[in-house]
């Protein structure tokens, strides 16, 4: 291996201010959306939000890598002490609490919706989204998030689980709703989730690495 080589190769690795940029914008959309606050259910100590959608937006659009990056920022923000989720809350507490397994999850989440979306590019299949979101933004943050509150409750999973499904009303309403902002960004900007270079800019790397 060359040394070009392998200074373009840790050049790929590290994120460019751009990345950077837009791991920052999309860690803040994700506190935006806990700005209306949480809805309590009936018999569930987690809170319904809309801030699951922000991390379906997150994978969707910037790939598994900046995607699941721009969650752990929320996250470490929030431990530090800012109030950036639903209603409020902040602090180390949060992460004591039922929902922990949840916040633990959108990270996951995040990052399987990305690697699922990568595998499509540059196309964008709106019916791919939609299942990427299923299984990164419900299924992957379910199988996380229930068996910590449980855990945490000192309940059964089976009960945690029942409890959980008054979320998949909503969280089919935010799948559906990603997946038509993605589909609308990735048209508008067909390169910005990472790892998505079209067609004519891979030919053209081919060539000047000839």
């Amino acid at each position: 291996m060359t040394q070009h080589q392998t200074t373009e190769g840790v050049a790929k690795r590290r994120l460019s201010s751009r990345d950077l940029a837009l791991v920052a914008s999309f860690a803040a959309l994700i506190a935006v959306l806990g700005l209306p606050g949480g809805v309590p259910v009936f018999g569930n100590a987690v809170p319904v939000t809309l801030q699951t959608l922000g991390v379906m937006l997150a994978g969707s659009i910037l790939g598994w890598k900046r995607g699941a990056l721009s969650v752990v920022v929320l996250l470490v923000l929030v431990a530090a002490g800012l109030p950036l989720l639903s209603g409020g809350r902040g602090g180390l507490g949060v992460f004591a609490g039922p929902s922990v397994g949840y916040l633990i999850g959108w990270v996951l989440g995040a990052a399987v919706i990305g690697w699922l979306v990568q595998r499509r590019l540059p196309a964008y299949p709106m019916w791919w989204g939609g299942l990427a979101n299923v299984i990164g933004g419900i299924g992957v943050v379910y199988l996380v998030g229930i068996p910590v509150q449980a855990a945490v409750m000192h309940t059964s999973v089976w009960v945690a689980a029942v409890g959980s499904l008054v979320f998949l009303p909503g969280d089919a309403i935010k799948v559906v709703v990603a997946t038509a902002v993605a589909s609308a960004v990735h048209r508008g900007y067909p390169g910005i989730t990472s790892g998505s270079a079209t067609r004519s800019e891979r030919a053209g790397e081919r060539v000047s690495a000839r």
